[in-house]
């Protein structure tokens, strides 16, 4: 990233920066109902979550994370699958992408709200993650020298 770096999230029950939600982007809204039971599953039901798509692109994540509870819900998203956490605890997150695991969630990209990304249009945000996915799928590949 530019003007970050991604940091790996350790395992605390101290709550990590921002409001508590989630934003969700790329699920079309057939699946959306489907994520809120997996939110039950891991006991991050009463989470407010908002449903970006691709009118969010240019606004700010800070922005986004101040709607209302299921804000873009049963508005279909084709941006890239991603869950951006806020305010929950890292402890919180780990249960909630085992859960996406166990589940058989379709792949999504991960990332939690910081001082510096909060102020980061959406579209960037899931840029950095495209790229950062694409640089870790080429590290996997590569044989070692």
């Amino acid at each position: 990233m530019t003007d970050a770096t991604f940091e790996k999230v350790q395992h605390s029950d101290t709550s990590m920066y921002g409001p508590s939600r989630l934003l969700l982007c790329g699920f079309p809204a057939p699946s959306q109902g489907k994520f809120k039971i997996v939110l039950e599953m891991a006991g991050l039901g009463h989470v407010p979550v908002v449903w970006a798509s691709e009118a969010d692109r240019q606004a700010p994540l800070k922005e986004l994370l101040a709607l209302p509870d299921d804000s873009g819900r049963d508005v279909d998203s084709t941006l890239p699958r991603a869950v951006i956490v806020s305010g929950i605890t890292e402890n919180q997150l780990h249960e909630l992408m085992d859960t996406c695991r166990k589940t058989g969630m379709q792949q999504a990209l991960w990332a939690a709200l910081t001082p510096t990304s909060e102020t980061w249009p959406l579209g960037r945000l899931l840029g950095e993650l495209q790229s950062e996915r694409r640089a870790l799928s080429r590290r996997k590949t590569q044989p070692p020298v």
